[in-house]
């Protein structure tokens, strides 16, 4: 056996790491918002938008979660009318690149 198959051989997921990161990423939007949001902020409209299959509860409802989740900042302004900008949080934006190559995956079995 070569060294690179005994580290292959040796890798032991972490399961409680994997969970958590599932949590993130689970259900059908959170990852498309992720990765549309990326390194810009934008508005609720903005994202909406790009999302023409979402309704508006749905993409409510994961924002409010990855709010909750530490993935990205909400931030409202104090404006007629109610202006509100989401934008990735530090963590959420350390996650982009890793999430950016879930897109490879498909290419490898598409």
């Amino acid at each position: 056996m070569t060294k690179n198959n005994q580290t292959e051989l040796s890798f032991e997921p972490d399961l409680l790491l994997i969970s958590n990161a599932l949590v993130v990423v689970s259900g059908k939007w959170r990852l498309y918002i992720i990765l549309i949001l990326g390194e810009q902020t934008l508005r609720y409209g903005q994202l909406s938008d790009k999302l023409p299959g979402v309704s508006e509860k749905v993409l409510a409802s994961e924002l409010k979660a990855l709010v909750a989740l530490g993935v990205m900042k909400r931030e409202a302004y104090a404006e007629i009318p109610p202006r509100v900008e989401y934008t990735l949080t530090e963590r959420g934006r350390l996650a982009l690149p890793i999430l950016r190559q879930v897109q490879q995956i498909g290419q490898i079995f598409n």
